[in-house]
């Protein structure tokens, strides 16, 4: 590999990035420097897929509260971290684990204390602008304080007002530039799998998302506890071997979508890599631009499954396949819509419902060890998953 090294390095200086190119497109966003690289997570893992999209999406601004599980190991192993800063600026992430069951409560107290000091400082700059005789300053201020609730347009402005306030020189700015660091609008993302979001961190998230703060989370679902070995968390589905439902789970999988959209005011969305990039990306956009709280819960094959052609190097087609089976669906419900609030993403599925599940060993296992059990939970999951489609529809009809 050392002989390649000079390569490698000719490929992340001249070819990796093209920032004339970079868009908020699919093609577009692939043009920004990754800010997670090298995790260390599984082979073909889907969780670091999405995480790395959201770093160059919102990276350089971004604070991220994570739960324990796959992604606090493959996010924060002593004594590396693959979260790393753009090489221009010298900004990324800045990422922190607290524990398990309040990493929802972690993530909120993130953003209320940088909305306080924020608030403070806008104070400072609004007493600013009055004051000062300057046209610079002025000038910076208002740019600063006209785009202070929009994230993308408030760093450059924030820049703009620290180089006139380093200028400036006056006591109020030398007070400003103390906190230089928290002037800027960040992006709150907490990320967490299902079993932190389903079950033991369930009431935390609960309460974050009725707190009706400017949060996002992120939850990697593997319908299963991937990190502790393959227990069976709330997000199992029906007929899914695992730990603690050897026989396969009886009972059906929690719809935490719903259950956040029955606030009214809670951006979510269903995504799938895999399956349409394009929408997870619209998700990804609109829920960090919401002004409240927002929940995206992406579908993330594991090894735990099995996936029994190809294995976790066919993750990002196992993600289409389940959608095309009706397994797994996608959708986006945005409060901020007069009409149309909820946007049914996938298509009437066309895949076999069976044929797919079958091709994973979680459920395989079940007709291998108990063949007339499965065949009633398998049918009893098919059934379940129409019914879900058909109740989204529904969902959509009624919020157009």
């Amino acid at each position: 590999q050392l002989d390649q090294q000079a390569a490698f390095d000719y490929a992340v200086a001249k070819v990796s990035e093209k920032p004339e190119l970079i868009a908020p497109t699919v093609k577009g966003s692939q043009f920004k420097q990754p800010l997670l690289e090298f995790s260390g997570s599984c082979a073909g893992c889907a969780e670091t897929s999405y995480a790395r999209l959201i770093t160059q999406l919102f990276g350089e601004r971004m604070y991220i509260s994570n739960a324990t599980g796959c992604s606090s190991i493959w996010g924060g192993s002593a004594p590396a971290t693959p979260y790393t800063v753009n090489r221009e600026t010298g900004k990324g992430p800045a990422w922190a684990n607290s524990l398990f069951e309040d990493n929802a409560e972690h993530g909120l107290g993130l953003a209320l204390g940088q909305k306080t000091i924020r608030a403070k400082l806008k104070n400072y700059v609004e007493e600013l602008a009055a004051k000062s005789d300057s046209e610079e300053i002025k000038a910076a201020c208002a740019g600063y304080l006209d785009t202070f609730e929009d994230g993308a347009a408030n760093t450059p402005a924030t820049e703009k007002l620290v180089a006139a306030l380093e200028k400036c020189g006056c006591d109020l700015a030398k007070k400003i530039l103390l906190e230089k660091d928290y002037l800027s609008k960040k992006s709150v993302w907490i990320f967490g799998g299902d079993g932190w979001a389903y079950d033991i961190g369930f009431g935390g998230l609960d309460h974050v998302l009725a707190s009706g703060e400017d949060v996002n989370v992120m939850v990697f679902d593997t319908e299963v506890y991937s990190n502790t070995g393959g227990q069976a968390s709330k997000a199992s589905n029906i007929g899914q071997v695992a730990q603690f439902a050897a026989a396969g789970k009886a009972i059906g999988k929690k719809n935490l979508a719903e259950i956040a959209m029955s606030y009214g005011y809670v951006y979510v969305a269903q995504v799938a890599m895999g399956a349409d990039m394009n929408q997870l990306l619209k998700a990804l956009t609109e829920a960090e631009a919401y002004h409240g709280p927002s929940l995206i819960i992406g579908y993330a094959p594991c090894e735990m499954h099995g996936i029994k052609k190809g294995g976790m190097q066919n993750c990002q087609q196992e993600m289409k396949r389940a959608v095309e089976a009706g397994y797994w669906n996608m959708f986006r419900y945005n409060p901020t819509l007069e009409h149309n609030k909820l946007s049914v993403d996938s298509k009437d599925p066309t895949g076999d419902y069976q044929a797919f599940i079958s091709n994973e060993a979680r459920y395989a296992r079940l007709a291998q060890s108990f063949p007339e059990r499965a065949k009633d939970l398998f049918a009893k999951a098919e059934a379940n998953a129409k019914a879900r489609y058909e109740r989204l529809k529904k969902f959509g009809d009624f919020y157009s």
